[in-house]
């Protein structure tokens, strides 16, 4: 495991306009006690998720970029083919526990790198893949949009987005009753599934948006929607996106 990169805003020198992304990115991820029952909460699917990639052209020759990589469900998946991967995330806590599951797992050759969606740089050969889930919410729309140019930027043509996320797939006269009902699912405690507090807390304070204003933001960034799934209770959206 190489590990690169001071900080989130180590590339930012000068720049008092730009967003501090460790700051948006979520209480709970900054928070150990979240982050040691994070897996036991949130099953990325990771064995599935590289199969979806090895039927996309995912090989022993690709790199991959996890954006948002948190605990490394994807990474650690991922980087068994013999991929090359590159693990990014903002939170010092998040890298610990990936930097524990990559010793464990015995993955020496993964590049860890502590920043996020704008302030990551990319260097050697394009991006054949970059993949990021439940991430991009963190940021607020106009900054999503930067995050997609810089991320097509770093893709190869022809490269792959894997995009999954929190995405609201109803009209936003239809939000006040939807987002109740959706708090409605959550229990009273932080441990096991999500808590009511939790989702709450995800609405109020985090940046998901409406998957007409991503989508359009992914296709101005240089994307095409490849694929698009929605799950039934309109909190969730899964993409590919090939750059153009």
């Amino acid at each position: 495991m190489t590990t690169t990169g001071p900080g989130p805003r180590s590339t930012a020198s000068g720049r008092g306009w730009l967003l501090d992304e460790l700051a948006t990115a979520g209480r709970e991820n900054l928070d150990a006690d979240h982050v040691a029952r994070y897996d036991g909460k949130m099953d990325s699917g990771g064995l599935r998720e590289v199969a979806l990639l090895q039927r996309l052209g995912l090989t022993a020759r690709s790199v991959v970029v996890d954006i948002g990589a948190g605990t490394g469900q994807l990474t650690v998946a991922a980087a068994a083919t013999g991929a090359r991967v590159i693990a990014v995330d903002v939170s010092p806590v998040m890298l610990e526990r990936l930097g524990s599951r990559l010793r464990d797992a015995g993955l020496h050759d993964v590049t860890v790198v502590r920043a996020g969606f704008l302030t990551y740089e990319h260097r050697g050969a394009p991006a054949d893949f970059v993949y990021s889930r439940y991430a991009l919410h963190h940021l607020p729309d106009f900054w999503k949009a930067v995050a997609l140019a810089r991320i097509h930027a770093m893709l190869r043509p022809g490269g792959v987005l894997r995009l999954a996320d929190v995405v609201y797939h109803f009209t936003p006269d239809a939000a006040p009753g939807r987002i109740e009902a959706w708090c409605a699912t959550g229990g009273d405690s932080v441990d096991g599934e999500w808590s009511r507090a939790e989702l709450e807390e995800h609405v109020r304070d985090e940046h998901s948006t409406f998957t007409w204003l991503l989508e359009q933001m992914a296709e101005r960034s240089g994307f095409a929607v490849e694929e698009a799934q929605y799950s039934p209770d309109g909190f969730d959206a899964q993409y590919v996106l090939r750059a153009r």
